[in-house]
């Protein structure tokens, strides 16, 4: 009996250098994650963020991505299926910037970089090959715990005794 496993496949997209802090970028990202396609499109699009229409931009980069490796491989791809599987925001380089302070001094800071990677992967159908599972043998306790945790009777209450009045 050979299993034939099937891998996921998964595509990705991603948007490097953006100008707005990961932080940020997770906001939105956050709220698509395990989302299918159609679904987060329409999240992203509706969002108010200022970042949610460079990630709708990447969203659909990621699933023109999916349709295009699957014509050039001859892949059975179903871009109506497809879910997306992870939506992560890394820290890119830091700009370094000077703010002019009092008494002619100067205050340094940082304009945040974020690289955002998107990927999307196909939801396996409930029609696909069902994996057979055979349930574990669930152990069962030793007699000797048993027997010393049934012995153990929880200690009875002490009631206080009134002190007599003289």
């Amino acid at each position: 009996m050979a299993k034939t496993v099937e891998k996921i496949r998964e595509f990705r997209a991603e948007a490097k250098f953006q100008r707005t802090s990961p932080q940020k970028a997770k906001l939105v990202l956050d709220m698509i994650k395990g989302l299918r396609v159609e679904q987060a499109l329409n999240t992203v699009h509706f969002s108010t963020k200022r970042m949610a229409p460079v990630i709708e931009k990447v969203l659909r980069s990621a699933i023109q991505n999916a349709s295009y490796v699957s014509q050039e491989q001859g892949l059975d791809v179903d871009v109506d299926n497809l879910y997306v599987r992870t939506a992560i925001a890394n820290e890119g380089p830091r700009m370094k910037r000077i703010r002019p302070a009092p008494m002619g001094r100067a205050f340094r800071y940082q304009r945040r970089l974020a690289h955002i990677i998107v990927t999307v992967a196909e939801k396996k159908s409930a029609t696909a090959s069902v994996v057979e599972e055979t349930p574990a043998p669930v152990a069962a306790k030793s007699t000797k715990t048993a027997k010393s945790t049934a012995a153990k009777k929880p200690a009875a209450k002490k009631t206080a005794t009134k002190k007599s009045a003289k």
